[in-house]
């Protein structure tokens, strides 16, 4: 029986830290008043909102009223794609996005495209970043929003997002960028990147799960998403979900007070897992810029071996991991990503995604060099792909 625990999945979702979950746990017994009442009970719940809403706005650098709480990830990337896809003072049907982003925002932008919009999808190196030049080849005096991600959610590219955001405006066109991979990883710094609008997602920073965030800047015109009530100032109706909005804000300030710190020393695990990959495993590649890199992804392509039974041989072992995004772990498809780099289906079948957190160790990293390249090398035994390319040599 194997006694190893190693979770390195982060990038799908993180474990909710204690501190968090304390935070969260009066709010469902003991604090479980209607923000909306004007009630004391109300007023209770009402002054948590507000207190986890500057904290998110710190933590961006935004103002409080510049903080609109979601469902998720996904609702947020919605309500900015359509919020300002729909905007009436602009005659514009197109929108911009790239190739590589996550299926949040791909399926509304084809959904988009079927109502009558036209979508243009920006290609990417073999890196997977975004070329500036792309983007201001492509937009138009009739582009309405451009949706660049500021991290990729499977081979952990950085986009150069300020740049880009530069380029869109010079049109009048809205830039959003979807950071749920970014935020409590990596510095985020709304007026930096001079964002239009901007995407998380709490489960991805120790926080809970079925709770987002997203910054819309002060004076940006988008679309109401969800008609009812007068929550969030009128633009998001539906009761506030107050016990996973204090898990947020308590998650967020918990990744910001330490976010320097953490990100180097997972930073250091990463390089160290990367090298000890290249150097035991034979025909392996990385997937994504070296350097523009988010500090907890690791992303290989392995040859002649299936991502599938890459985890699961790796589960037997206690190591949990991913071969792309959790959205389309059940697809038989290789990865949209790892085609978009210009990788062929084979290679692209045998990816594997590690991803790291802060709660991640040494000597985790230890264990995992030690059982991938004995599991790799059962694998291709049975290949015959790999009995053919041998043969060859």
């Amino acid at each position: 029986m194997n006694n190893h625990r190693v979770y390195l999945d982060n990038a799908a979702t993180t474990r909710v830290k204690p501190e968090v979950a304390a935070a969260m746990t009066p709010y469902f017994t003991e604090l479980y008043g209607n923000p909306s009442s004007v009630h004391a009970y109300g007023r209770e719940t009402r002054k948590a909102v507000e207190e986890q809403r500057a904290k998110l706005a710190r933590a961006l650098n935004a103002s409080p009223e510049e903080i609109f709480f979601t469902g998720c990830g996904t609702e947020s990337d919605n309500w900015a794609i359509k919020g300002a896809a729909a905007r009436p003072a602009k005659k514009g049907r197109h929108i911009i996005t790239s190739a590589v982003e996550h299926h949040a925002v791909l399926h509304t932008c084809e959904e988009l495209g079927k109502q009558g919009f036209e979508v243009t999808y920006l290609p990417v190196t073999d890196q997977g970043l975004v070329q500036p030049a792309a983007l201001a080849a492509a937009v138009r005096p009739d582009t309405t929003v451009v949706s660049i991600m500021m991290a990729n959610n499977e081979i952990g590219t950085i986009q150069p997002v300020a740049e880009l955001a530069a380029i869109a405006h010079e049109y009048g066109a809205l830039f959003h960028t979807d950071a749920v991979q970014a935020v409590g990883s990596i510095p985020v710094d709304v007026k930096a990147l001079g964002v239009d609008m901007l995407s998380l997602s709490a489960h991805k920073f120790h926080g809970p799960k079925g709770i987002g965030a997203l910054f819309i800047k002060k004076g940006t015109r988008v679309d109401t998403f969800m008609h009812g009530g007068a929550q969030e100032r009128g633009r998001r109706a539906g009761t506030e979900n107050v016990p996973y909005i204090v898990g947020m804000g308590e998650a967020i300030g918990l990744a910001a007070a330490r976010l320097e710190e953490n990100s180097k020393r997972v930073r250091g695990m990463r390089d160290r897992l990367i090298d000890g990959l290249l150097d035991r495993i034979p025909e392996i590649r990385v997937n994504g810029d070296r350097e523009q890199r988010l500090p907890g992804n690791v992303n290989v392509s392995i040859r002649y071996v299936e991502g599938e039974s890459l985890l699961l041989a790796l589960d037997m072992k206690g190591i949990a991991a991913s071969s792309g995004s959790a959205c389309t772990s059940g697809s038989l498809d290789p990865s949209h990503v790892l085609l978009a780099i210009g990788l062929p289906h084979e290679i692209a079948h045998g990816s594997l995604r590690l991803s790291l957190s802060d709660e991640n160790t040494d000597a985790e990293m230890d264990y995992v060099l030690e059982e991938l390249p004995g599991i790799v090398a059962r694998l291709r035994e049975m290949s015959p792909l790999y009995a053919d390319a041998v043969a060859v040599r």
